[in-house]
């Protein structure tokens, strides 16, 4: 679609709250954005929104197959997320995505793609060592014993955001109490009706 066909359906006369939008779970790996992002998409549908989820994993074995985890292809992996979601939101869907999405660029490269005024960023604040207590498949450990290299969070950077939307903690709050702090901001800023 080009340019000009973009600007023209984006100034639709349509309530704010019949327009897409995409909620952007960033943070280390184990911090809890999967859970989070299940639950808040479960709390959204229950309110009558369409609603998808993009979750890293799962996005991985299927539209990222064949990607490594250089920066190159992490880039390359968060950018194709961000298309997908770019799409269900111009299309008046909403999207929760979870990705650890580690480099700031790469998430502002996202928000332009979806349309700044579309796009929460929401950074689950959860420190590495609550991270490696949570994590059941052992990553963390084989990346301490060099057995997984370029693991984010070990050896290799997480970048945290710099003006995230939201920023939770997942140490004193439930992941249901989490989702409700999201619903709450969508909530004042239009995204949805109260019912």
């Amino acid at each position: 679609m080009g340019d000009t066909m973009k600007a023209v359906v984006a100034k639709r006369d349509r309530p704010y709250c019949e327009e897409g939008f995409c909620v952007w779970f960033t943070g280390l790996p184990c911090s809890g954005k999967t859970t989070t992002a299940e639950v808040l998409t479960a709390i959204l549908m229950k309110r009558g929104r369409r609603v998808t989820l993009l979750d890293g994993d799962v996005v991985r074995t299927h539209l990222s197959k064949g990607l490594g985890f250089s920066k190159e292809d992490r880039d390359t992996n968060v950018r194709r997320i961000g298309f997908v979601a770019s799409e269900i939101v111009m299309h008046q869907g909403a999207v929760v995505c979870a990705a650890v999405s580690p480099y700031e660029e790469t998430r502002d490269q996202v928000r332009n793609m979806v349309g700044k005024d579309r796009y929460i960023l929401v950074f689950l604040d959860t420190p590495v060592e609550v991270c490696e207590q949570r994590d059941t498949k052992g990553l963390y450990a084989r990346a301490k014993r060099g057995d997984i290299r370029g693991f984010t969070g070990v050896d290799d950077p997480y970048e945290i955001p710099i003006a995230p939307e939201i920023k939770l903690t997942t140490t004193d709050c439930s992941p249901e109490d989490n989702a409700r702090k999201i619903l709450h901001y969508l909530l004042e800023k239009g995204f949805i009706v109260e019912k």
